[in-house]
């Protein structure tokens, strides 16, 4: 069944950090914007990196200063926009001087903290470790410097929420299927894959935001070459119970010259990760293998007294990274950089291709992308999201909104209010509108998870699945119950078939 045709200045293929992110950018610049994804928001690489923000202190090995420049310089604006899913985070490097000199890290942490200026963030020190270190005993120095943590998919939710709010219609479970020039518009057909719907909407500029699938979107899509070529790395994690107690990250070196992160996670677990390895096929079917999870579990028990086995692990999960070709022969080496490509005939309709980046510098890729497509529309703003606060993110610690929190809503249990806080920050008033105590929050599927927090995701931030709850809107599956999920699974089918039912009677 086709539908009205509809006509807008920028169409986004593309709903991960980067495609949300020009979303907003464009649709807070008085630009009409659409945006369509094949499956959930960050459901690929965008809700599986290591959720750190962070300017790459091992890429100044490989001399990318512009990116570590841009990186650091953006974690200040981060941490400002977003401070309910951001934070500072200190990291601590163990010095194996076998590795690396200590000379040679000395210079990188001196560049880490002079490459861009930094107000909330400390610099780096030399630090030494005692008999009550979680390190092993042989690992007696290191030093320690500032990075921060995100969560990443959320980033993205946060960034499509406030792109709906600035007027930009937000489509998942919607493949871009075709897309051709008819002279100054874009002819796009989009199909809707739950209902197997299909619709025609024209775009004044394509921007192609796909992640992995950039160059597929030209093959199928497009029909034509990619102009640039990627390489598919895939990242794999694993979650364990936490195997030390120390606030702090730890950024461990090893053998091969990679590193891996140990990042305290969700409160009672560690995550560690990640693996750089050449993929190939679908993006979607990436997995951990045995090899990966024997290389992260060694890594770590090189390198902590308290060592953890497979059967230890409570989750694991891999994303695939496009990053630019540029012909390095190890995937470690491999740019993070990003670039534009911009086909701008005369008389035709612009594409705007995106190829490589990281989720640091999502927001000024984005900026950068809008920059380039406004000389298209006399009527485009200026660039603004710098200064601009997430949704939920207009507050200013978490510790005062959590007081906040016992104040206003005194029958919020202390651990589900910390959730709240670094979850939803000041949405959690919308969540809990028109409550006065548990009870008008309808069923409690466990852990302190109610149906009014599933309603609302539901409602508010598309979610349409279990995994889209329990994975990427919050990190519940780390404690429920396979019987609780069961039950979340239930009621989000028996919500949205009464929806459905609702509206054919409307």
């Amino acid at each position: 069944m086709n539908k009205e045709k509809k006509l807008y200045d920028i169409l986004v293929v593309g709903g991960g950090v980067n495609g949300v992110g020009i979303a907003l950018d464009a649709a807070g610049r008085g630009l009409s914007v659409t945006l369509c994804e094949m499956n959930d928001l960050a459901s690929a690489t965008s809700s599986n990196s290591s959720k750190l923000i962070h300017g790459g202190l091992r890429y100044l090995e490989y001399y990318e200063f512009r990116l570590v420049k841009e990186a650091l310089a953006e974690r200040e604006t981060l941490l400002r926009k977003a401070p309910h899913i951001m934070w500072p985070m200190r990291f601590i490097l163990p010095h194996r001087p076998h590795l690396r000199p200590a000379w040679m890290i000395r210079i990188g942490l001196f560049l880490y903290d002079n490459l861009a200026k930094r107000v909330t963030l400390k610099g780096s020190r030399s630090v030494k470790f005692d008999s009550k270190s979680p390190l092993v005993q042989g690992i007696t120095k290191g030093f320690e410097y500032s990075d921060g943590w995100v969560d990443d998919a959320r980033l993205v939710l946060l960034n499509a929420v406030a792109a709906k709010e600035k007027g930009a219609s937000i489509r998942t479970r919607t493949k871009c299927v075709s897309a051709k020039r008819r002279g100054p518009i874009w002819e796009v057909q989009l199909l809707d894959t739950l209902t197997n719907s299909s619709e025609t909407v024209h775009a004044r500029s394509l921007v192609n935001a796909a992640g992995p699938w950039v160059t597929n979107l030209f093959d199928d899509a497009l029909d034509r070459k990619s102009p640039k070529k990627i390489r598919l790395i895939k990242g794999s994690h694993i979650i364990v119970p936490k195997i030390h107690d120390k606030e702090q990250a730890y950024i461990l070196q090893n053998e091969d010259n990679r590193i891996v992160f140990v990042v305290p996670y969700e409160g009672e677990f560690s995550l560690i990760g990640t693996t750089d390895i050449e993929h190939f096929g679908d993006p979607s079917k990436a997995e951990i293998s045995e090899q990966e999870i024997e290389y992260i579990i060694s890594v770590s028990n090189d390198h902590f007294k308290t060592k953890i086995e497979r059967s230890d692990i409570v989750h694991a999960y891999s994303g695939v990274r496009p990053l630019l070709d540029d012909e390095s022969e190890s995937p470690d080496a491999v740019t993070r950089d990003y670039t534009f490509e911009i086909e701008k005939n005369i008389g035709e309709a612009p594409l705007l291709s995106i190829f490589g980046g990281k989720i640091t510098t999502y927001r000024k890729l984005s900026e950068a992308a809008v920059d380039k497509l406004s000389s298209y529309f006399p009527s485009c703003g200026k660039a603004w999201t710098a200064k601009a606060v997430l949704p939920g993110g207009n507050f200013d610690t978490p510790q005062n909104l959590l007081a906040e929190f016992k104040t206003k809503i005194s029958w919020l249990p202390d651990l589900m209010a910390k959730r709240f806080v670094r979850t939803y920050g000041t949405l959690t008033y919308k969540i809990l509108e028109n409550s006065n105590s548990l009870d008008d929050l309808g069923a409690n599927f466990g852990m302190n998870f109610y149906q009014r927090e599933i309603e609302y995701l539901i409602e508010n931030e598309w979610a349409l699945t279990v995994d889209d709850i329990i994975w990427r809107r919050t990190k519940m599956g780390l404690i429920l119950t396979s019987t609780q999920i069961s039950a979340i699974r239930d009621f989000i089918e028996h919500y949205l078939n009464q929806s459905i039912k609702k509206s054919q009677i409307a």
